[in-house]
This record gives structure tokens, sequence and C-alpha cells, in this order.
């Protein structure tokens, strides 16, 4: 009777527990999950420059500025937001909601800014000084190493503004023509458009000529009646921008342009400065991305001094890092390169010689973090787990030998002290939402900042798993798939498919919850399974791994969502009547393919902005993985999604956004019109307003139309 009164008690007490668990709503799924879904964080970090102290904002909502030292780091309080903003007062009308956006000038000075005004403040002498005015037009803004001037763009033009003026730097009259921001649709690693010289002497920039680029319209309904927004978009095979880059003298007051030449259909990408400034180089690509020069140009009279050296290769080449020269050696350089198929570190001269390759293996570089102060060593961040995970290793510069810093598996990023002594280091796995720490240089935890608990332990939320499958080739393939909270292996589930497998995009990552969106749990909780594959084409597994798809978007990423399938075939729980695809952008282009080019495999599909045909996308994307229509047509006949629908089977929900820059309306309504052709019956819904996804509460309104559009109709 005892056992039978204890186990009553043991299940009552589970079913309380359980009863206690919240159910996840789509808008916890959508809205929540950037606000109270998501983890505890520190808000603001850094390193004070020259020091191995720092400042920490933000980690226990209590509104404090905290810096602390070597090698202890007690955090002392340094001020209150609310003193902060009594001092502020008595110069400004603003306040800050926040000291989380400050920024470092030098060890004892600080920047922020308020609605117009840029303020310094000295944390020592307690003393703050109003800096310079904003107009409130002005974009992309990028402060001189000097901090007493900054470089910035209103509409097409580049200005300069200390503050007592602003000085206009071009003039450009033709909105065609636009200075200081990013060109070639921000490809090639290209983010920005104005970079300073290292001493703040020179300012370089981009000028992009678009006038000879085709308009795009788009159409604009909040205005009455509605207008036209036309987008320049150059089209595969079709006249692209014509780029330059100009550099400002601001000692002799003089402006010139590069000459960097013939054809001026090339892209110029990865700009860096030498560290004496009388050099600029930068990678110059060809329109067919298959040959590469790094090209050195003077920086006073802008004329070609030499190519230190090329790299070519028969599908493509995509330099995505400029050079970067050793802290303390203006002789040496390191470069980025895929050039043993997967990308990794290179030690250079200034006159071109390679001197030694620094990393090698097929745990390959994502990034360059920084150097330990006698510049003998880089600190790197490398892929592991087979791309899944990201460690952190300090790599000898003259011998390549690496030290292993991260300790686990799981993703780990890192910013290193001004000495490299210490790091600044934040972790997340699978199950841990984030580890706030400070190591030594070895990786050795000295001072815990944060361990945020699961924001998400109040909810149902099922369980994520990582695996690999094989794919036809026997390649192994990343693989996720999310469980109900409630998963019975003697039941079966219906499984929804997300999928992308396009370039540059990984989808699956060894952190908390394994990068799923929270939708895909509230799915799941209703009685299905999500799962997705990571396929050829997707980025962090090398070149070979990547450029698979070369001339043949589309192809071999099915094979290996088929390969998916077939896995899912062979689980029990899994129900193969009732099998959905859904994905967006080039997820979007997937779902259309599968449902279209393999159809029966899938009951439903659900296709978001989507290419329907690589001939109406962007110049620099399509032809780096497709060619031009006239060098490739067999492959952009093969790979068009407007000739194939008429093989639809089951149900097909198409969605675009009116105002989509990215993915033009023109893919969605030539397709649509083939469907009237053909007979075909799809569904549709378009996003009036919206560009390239759906981003807001909006985006609560669309996650719950894909998901009841594949509940009913599966």
């Amino acid at each position: 009777m005892k056992r039978l009164l204890l186990l009553l008690m043991i299940v009552s007490s589970i079913a309380t527990n359980a009863q206690e668990l919240k159910e996840l709503t789509l808008e916890d799924a959508i809205i929540g999950r950037w606000s109270y879904l998501y983890p505890e964080r520190i808000e603001y970090f850094d390193w004070i420059p020259g020091e191995d102290s720092y400042l920490i904002y933000g980690k226990q909502d209590d509104n404090i500025l905290y810096k602390a030292t070597a090698p202890n780091f007690n955090e002392e309080p340094l001020l209150t937001r609310s003193n902060f903003n009594k001092l502020l007062k008595t110069v400004s009308e603003d306040t800050l909601r926040s000291l989380s956006r400050i920024e470092m000038i030098d060890s004892e000075n600080f920047r922020f800014s308020t609605s117009t005004i840029f303020f310094t403040y000295n944390f020592n002498t307690k003393n703050l000084k109003k800096g310079i005015t904003l107009e409130g037009n002005e974009e992309h803004l990028e402060w001189s190493p000097t901090d007493d001037k900054f470089a910035y763009t209103v509409e097409n033009n580049v200005y300069v503004k200390t503050k007592e003026r602003a000085d206009r730097v071009t003039s450009e009259t033709d909105k065609g023509v636009v200075c200081g921001q990013a060109v070639h649709r921000v490809e090639f690693g290209i983010t920005k458009g104005l970079f300073w010289s290292p001493k703040g002497n020179a300012l370089a920039f981009y000028r992009n000529d678009q006038t000879m680029v085709t308009d795009y319209p788009l159409v604009d309904i909040s205005t009455r009646p509605a207008t036209v927004k036309n987008t320049k978009y150059p089209m595969a095979g079709m006249k692209t921008e014509e780029v330059t880059i100009g550099v400002m003298n601001f000692k002799s007051g003089d402006l010139i342009y590069l000459n960097t030449g013939e054809p001026k259909e090339q892209y110029l990408t990865n700009i860096a400065w030498s560290p004496d400034e009388k050099f600029i180089y930068v990678a110059v690509l060809n329109r067919d991305q298959n040959h590469m020069k790094l090209n050195r140009y003077d920086a006073k009279n802008g004329e070609f001094d030499k190519t230190l050296f090329e790299e070519k290769h028969e599908k493509y080449v995509q330099p995505l890092n400029p050079i970067q020269f050793l802290p303390n050696d203006d002789e040496k350089f390191i470069w980025q390169s895929q050039r043993d198929g997967f990308n990794h570190l290179y030690l250079y001269d200034i006159d071109g010689k390679m001197l030694k390759q620094i990393t090698k293996g097929e745990e390959l570089v994502t990034s360059v973090i920084g150097f330990d102060e006698k510049g003998k060593k880089v600190l790197v961040q490398t892929t592991s787990e087979n791309g899944l995970s990201r460690a952190i290793k300090w790599v000898t510069i003259n011998n390549g030998k690496a030290s292993l810093v991260s300790k686990k598996e799981g993703t780990t990023n890192v910013k290193p002290s001004p000495t490299g002594n210490y790091l600044y280091s934040v972790y997340t796995d699978l199950t841990t939402p984030a580890d706030y720490a400070i190591t030594n240089a070895a990786g050795g935890e000295i001072k815990s900042l944060l361990k945020p608990s699961d924001p998400t332990k109040k909810y149902n939320v099922g369980k994520t798993e990582l695996f690999q499958i094989k794919n036809k080739d026997g390649l192994d393939l990343n693989a996720r798939i999310i469980k109900p909270h409630d998963f019975d292996p003697k039941k079966k589930y219906p499984v929804l498919v997300y999928v992308y497998n396009g370039p540059n995009v990984q989808l699956l990552n060894n952190r908390w919850l394994g990068g799923t969106a929270l939708w895909m749990h509230y799915f799941a909780n209703k009685g299905n399974l999500v799962f997705t594959v990571d396929g050829r084409g997707s980025a962090n597994r090398g070149l070979a791994f990547e450029n698979a798809i070369f001339k043949q978007c589309g192809e071999v990423e099915m094979e290996d969502q088929l390969a998916g399938v077939n896995h899912l075939k062979s689980l029990a729980y899994v129900d193969t009547n009732k099998l959905a695809v859904h994905g967006w952008s080039y997820g979007g282009f997937m779902t259309t393919s599968l449902m279209l080019k393999t159809p029966g495999v899938f009951d439903v599909g659900v296709s978001g902005g989507g290419v329907m045909d690589w001939k109406y996308y962007e110049v620099m994307y399509t032809e780096r993985y497709m060619d031009t229509p006239k060098t490739n047509p067999e492959g952009y006949e093969k790979t068009s999604l407007l000739n194939k629908t008429d093989k639809l089977e089951g149900k097909l929900l198409m969605i675009h956004d009116s105002e989509d820059d990215t993915v033009l309306p023109q893919h969605i309504e030539d397709f649509l019109k083939k469907c009237v052709k053909t007979g075909t019956q799809v569904d549709y819904f378009y996003y009036v307003g919206h560009p390239h996804n759906v981003r807001g509460r909006d985006r609560v309104h669309l996650i719950e139309k894909v998901l009841t559009y594949i509940e009913n109709n599966w």
C-alpha cells in the first residue's frame, strides 16, 4: 500500500509539474523569441584600449557600468545610468535609456550620442564634453582613427565633419552615381563604402556608377495614387555597375581616383590600407569571378603599382577578407584563401612572395580575431565537429602550431584584451543559452560573468537533435530534427522539412536550440516533427562541398534533400504519408524545385520569396554559381521552374513580398502566368509593403499562414 501511495504521489507530482509548464503560442515563438524568451545577456562589454581592463554593463539589469582590472577582475561601479543622466541634463535635453551603446576612444574616454549630438566622457576626471552635432540626415558614419572627425553620406554623396565644419567630398548630381556606400550588392564580404587610412590622413571610398544599369519598378501603395519606386537591378548577363575607388587626402586637399583600369565591369573588393598610408590594396575580380588579382595602388596619385599575386579557379574565386598586416611588422600580411579547398591563412611579404601557409586541414578558418601582444601568434575561430561547432585556437605564425583555447564542442566566440593575455568568452551549445566568462589566453576560466538560465524552461519545448546522415555518394550531411515535448516513439508523426541549402548559409549549428526558430517548436508541439539538412551548396564544409552546385543550382541540393527524406522514411515514428516542405529565398527556390521536380514526394509545400528562374536574379550572385544565360543555357533551362509548372502534384502555396528588391516580384508573377497557361492550380499570398521576407509583428501572420496551410493539406 505504501509503495502504491508513493507511486501515486510521484505521478501526481509529475502531472502537476507538467501542468505548470506553459504551452508555446505562436506569438511567444515569434515576438517573444527576441524579448522575454531571449536569454539574459550582457548588453555591453569592451576592453579598455592599452590595458587588461574592461567595462561591462547590463549583466544584472542594475543600470550600472562597471570597471574591472587584471589579474582578479574585481568589478567596481564606475557610474550609474541615473547619475550619468543627471550630468547629461546639464548640457543636453536628452537622456540615455541604456549605457550599452558607448564606444571606447582611449584608456580614459568613451564616446556616445544622443538624438543629434556626440559627447565624450572621461571616466577618470568625470568630465563630459559636447562633440560633433548631427543634422539628422547622415548615414553610414565612419569615425576617423584620430576620433576628431567622421565620414558619412547624405543621399549619394560623401561628407566629412569635424566639430567646426562639414566638408563635401564628392559632388555627384546624378542620383545614378552613388558614393560612400557598399557596392556589388554586398557580395564578396563588402559591407561598407568608406575606408579611413590608419592615421586618419586620408579617406578611400567607393564610387558606384549605376547609370547604365536597368531600373526595376517596385510599386508603393502607401501613396495615393500608388507610385513607382525604381531600384537599380542588374540581372544575370545584363549590363552591370561600374565601380571606382576615390581617395581624399586631407593634408593636400586632393581628390583622386585609383586607376583600376579596364574592363569597367569588374569587382573591386576587400579594400585595405598599408600601415604607412602610402598604398591601397584591392582584390580585383573579373566579371566571370574565376580570376582574382591582389593589386596595389599609389594612394597619392592613384596609379597602379603592382599585382602581388593572382588566384584562378575553373569555377569561381570568392575573396571575402582584406589583407591584414601583422601588428608589429609592416612588411608582412595575412591573406585568407580557399585555394587548397578550405579557407586558410597564408603569410605574404609586401613584394607578393608567399612565405608560408599558416593554417591547414579540413577545419577551415571562419574568422581572424586578433594577435598576441608580440604579433607572433594569431587568434582564429575555426570549424569543428563536421562544421557544426566553432573552436578558438592560437596559431603560431612561424610554424603553424595550433593550441586549442575552447575546451568543449559547441560555439565559442572570444574578444582578446589589448595584450592578448585575456579573453572575453561567450560559449553556447545545444542546451546552454550562453556562458559569459573571462579566461586567460589558454582558455582557463578566471571569472564567470553570467550564466543565463534557459528562458524556455517554463514552457513545453521539445528536444532538438543534431546528427549526420549519408547522401547517395556516402558523404556525411549534417541534419537536425525537432520533436514534440511529449514525443512518443510508438506514434506516427507528420514531418515538415525546413530547407535553405544555398551558398554562404549554414542552418545547423551546435548552439542553443541548434539554431532553430521557436515557431518550429510550436509546430512540433502540435504533433509534428521538423527536419532540416544542410546539403551540398551550404557553407562551412569546404569549397568542393559548396561549389558542387556550379552551373546547376538546385540539382545536387535536391539529391541531398531527398537523402534526408529517405532517412525520415527509415524512422518507425515518421508518418511517410504526411510530408511537407517549406523554405524562404533560396529555400523557396528549393521548396518549389522539390515540389515540381520530384512530384509525389511531398504532399504540400510552402515557398516564400523564391527564385523561379535564375535569369531574373542579380549579376554578382547568379553569375558566380550559374555563369550567364548565354554561356550556360542548358543550366538555366534545367534549373528554371517556369517550364515545369505542369509537373506539380500535391498542394503548393507561393508567398512573395510586393517590394522585394532581392528576389524581384517578376519571379512569382511569371511563375503564376505559366501556371495559368498549363492549367496548374497553386495558391498564392502577397505581403504588401514588405521587402525580402516578413518581419516584425506581421511575421506572426506569415508563420500562421504557412503552418495552417500545411496542416490543412497534408
